[in-house]
């Protein structure tokens, strides 16, 4: 079973309405799983239904072995998740460096030694470390985010369109920044709308339309699927 997993989910938003429907997702330690598929395929609501963010009424979520699908977003951040929603992910008011210390509001050891790595992986940040996170790029600011989900030291990394709206040199950037977050042992589950690139970097890919499982298969095999290709990929 992966370290993380959301199995078999069923669920929505409220009564009458599922939008997942057997819908399974997951992700190993040190790998990167990617969500794609068209819009309104449900990618981002199967990432909440992990995170704890909507009621599932059948399905499960595990992590590490252990149920947790009953737990709140908070408790599950306890347990090792970090999750980086699409819009409104950085207090704009607030400088970079307040920013990442409120990512490190559960813990109670020092936090300026995982502070020093976000920096190593985003070096702008360090450099912009005392200036409002609102004044900078839509790229610098997904820094931000993440930089703060990772001051909780999270096992798992939940990126929820991480890539939107900045541009194909920034999109590189983030990967290869994903990539190495990766290669420290994290999980990294996350939903991309540029699916090609996603799956070039993936271990492992989810294809969902209309809230179900289409395609299961490694980031690679995707790739060369021409069925996918022609239907996800254009081509």
């Amino acid at each position: 079973m992966a370290f993380l997993v959301g199995e078999n989910m069923t669920g929505g938003y409220g009564k009458g309405a599922d939008i997942l429907h057997d819908c399974t997702i997951g992700v190993e330690k040190g790998e990167i799983a990617v969500v794609v598929g068209p819009n309104g395929a449900g990618k981002s609501t199967a990432m909440k239904a992990v995170f704890g963010m909507l009621n599932i009424h059948t399905g499960r979520v595990m992590m590490d072995g252990e149920e947790i699908t009953s737990l709140s977003p908070q408790a599950r951040v306890k347990k090792g998740m970090g999750f980086v929603p699409q819009t409104s992910n950085v207090f704009t008011t607030m400088t970079v460096e307040e920013n990442l210390e409120m990512g490190a509001f559960i813990r109670e050891d020092d936090i300026g030694e995982t502070m020093e790595q976000v920096f190593e992986l985003f070096p702008i940040l360090k450099e912009k470390r005392r200036q409002p996170a609102g004044e900078l790029s839509g790229g610098q600011r997904q820094q931000v985010a993440v930089g703060r989900a990772l001051m909780t030291k999270p096992k798992v990394l939940m990126l929820d369109e991480p890539t939107a709206g900045v541009s194909p040199i920034v999109m590189d950037e983030l990967f290869d920044r994903i990539i190495e977050i990766a290669k420290t042992g994290i999980a990294i589950l996350m939903v991309e709308q540029n699916a090609k690139q996603a799956l070039n970097i993936a271990d492992k890919g989810y294809v969902l339309v209309q809230g179900r499982n289409r395609y299961t298969d490694t980031g690679e095999a995707l790739m060369a699927d021409p069925e996918v290709r022609k239907a996800f990929l254009g081509g």
